[in-house]
C-alpha cells in the first residue's frame, strides 16, 4: 500500500446535526499536544482541573465528577449499572428515544425497569410522576432525560425532583444534550447522578462522559451488595484513579480527548457559562423561527422547546415527508453542511 493512501482527508462539514458539534481550532490544537502516560505525574493535574471544570459547569460541589471514557451512552451505562442492582426498582420516565434506552439498560442491570411514557413532544407531567411513584413501592431511582435530543423538549425537574426526595430515590439525569448550552444546576435541583458528553454543547470531541454522582449516590454504591457489573466503569475505582492518594492504576486514559476536553472547558469559562447560554438561547430562538416561518413544524411544545445550541434546535425542527428530507439532504451536500435525521428512524416519529 502507498504510504499516502494511509493518510486521512475527511471532507469540511458545517455540523448542523445534535453531535458531533463543529471544535473550535484550539480544542483541535490541544488534541495535537504530546501524548503523556496515564500515570505520569504530569498528567494528573490535567485531570484535577477538568474535574474542577466540570463541577463548575454541571453546578456541583460533587467530589465524585470525573469523565468516564465512551460517549453519552457510556455514561448512561456508567450512571446506572453503579446505583442498580438484581432487583433494584427504577422508575424511568420516557419523552423520547433515549429515555427509552435508560429503560433497556436497567433492564440488562437487572432492576426491576417501571417505565412511565409519556408524549413525545410534551415533558412529563409530575402529577403522573407522583401516581407512579405512590404505586411502585421501593423505587430506588428516578430517571428521566433532561434534554431529549429526539423530540427537542426540556424536561422540568424541580417538582420530580422533589417527589423524588420525598420517596428517598436517588434523581438520575441524562443532560447529553444540555451541558454547556443551559443551565443544569445539580446540586440547585438535588440531582443525584448526571451524566453527559463533550461533543455536544461542550464544543470538544467524541469519547468522554463527564459524570457526576452525589453523596447520597456514592453512599448507595458503597452499599451494593455485589460489585458493580461493569468492571471499566465502575465509578468508585475510577475516582481511585482520577483523585487517589497515591493514584491507583484503572485503565489507559483517554490523554488527547482529555487534553481537548480541558481546552473546551476553559473556552467556556473564558466566554462565560451564563453568556454561553444567552447566546444559545438566543441563536437557538432565532433558528427556530426561521424554521417555522418556512412551514416547517417544531416537535416539541412551545413551551418546553430546548433552548440549546441550533444544531440541536434545527435537527429536532425537521418533521417532514421523507422525499422532503432527502431533497434537503441533497441541499446540504452541496453546501457541505450535515443534518441529522435521528428521530425519524427511532420508531416514535413515525
Amino acid at each position: 500500500m502507498e504510504p499516502a493512501a494511509l493518510s486521512v482527508h475527511p471532507p469540511a462539514r458545517f455540523l448542523l446535526g445534535p453531535g458531533p458539534s463543529n471544535v473550535d481550532p484550539s480544542v483541535l490544537q490541544a488534541a495535537a499536544a504530546p501524548v503523556l502516560g496515564h500515570l505520569d505525574p504530569a498528567y494528573f493535574p490535567i485531570l484535577a482541573q477538568v474535574g474542577a471544570g466540570l463541577r463548575r459547569v454541571f453546578g456541583t460541589q460533587n467530589a465524585l465528577t470525573l469523565a468516564m471514557p465512551g460517549t453519552g451512552f457510556s455514561g448512561m451505562e456508567a450512571a446506572l449499572c453503579n446505583v442498580l442492582e438484581g432487583g433494584d426498582t427504577i422508575l424511568v420516565g420516557s419523552i423520547g428515544y433515549f429515555g427509552g434506552k435508560m429503560a433497556e439498560i436497567g433492564r440488562r442491570c437487572g432492576a426491576n425497569v417501571q417505565t412511565l411514557e409519556g408524549v413525545w413532544g410534551q415533558p412529563l407531567d409530575p402529577t403522573a410522576v407522583a401516581q407512579a411513584l405512590k404505586q411502585h413501592a421501593h423505587v430506588k431511582v428516578v430517571a428521566l432525560v433532561l434534554a431529549e435530543t429526539s423530540t427537542g423538549v426540556l424536561q422540568p425537574l424541580r417538582d420530580i425532583a422533589r417527589l423524588a426526595r420525598e420517596h428517598d430515590a436517588l434523581l438520575l439525569v441524562d443532560a447529553v444534550t444540555a451541558l454547556g448550552g443551559m443551565p443544569v444546576g445539580v446540586d440547585d435541583l438535588a440531582i443525584d447522578v448526571c451524566y453527559s458528553c463533550t461533543q455536544k454543547c461542550l464544543g470538544a470531541l467524541p469519547g468522554l462522559a463527564p459524570i457526576t454522582f452525589s453523596e447520597r449516590a456514592v453512599s448507595a454504591i458503597q452499599r451494593r451488595k455485589r460489585p458493580v457489573q461493569s468492571w471499566y466503569l465502575d465509578a468508585l475505582a475510577l475516582a481511585e484513579y482520577w483523585y487517589g492518594s497515591p493514584h491507583a492504576y484503572h485503565h489507559t486514559s483517554n490523554v488527547s480527548l482529555v487534553y481537548a476536553l480541558h481546552q473546551a472547558l476553559a473556552l467556556g469559562e473564558q466566554e462565560g457559562w451564563e453568556a454561553r447560554y444567552a447566546r444559545h438561547l438566543q441563536h437557538g430562538q432565532a433558528l427556530q423561527a426561521g424554521l417555522e416561518a418556512m412551514g416547517l413544524e417544531l416537535f416539541a411544545a412551545p413551551s418546553h422547546q430546548l433552548p440549546c445550541s441550533p444544531p440541536c434546535a434545527f435537527r429536532q425542527a425537521l418533521t417532514t415527508p421523507q422525499s422532503a428530507w432527502r431533497s434537503l439532504s441533497n441541499m446540504a451536500r452541496k453546501l457541505a453542511v450535515a443534518l441529522a435525521n435521528i428521530g425519524a428512524s427511532s420508531g416514535g416519529l413515525a
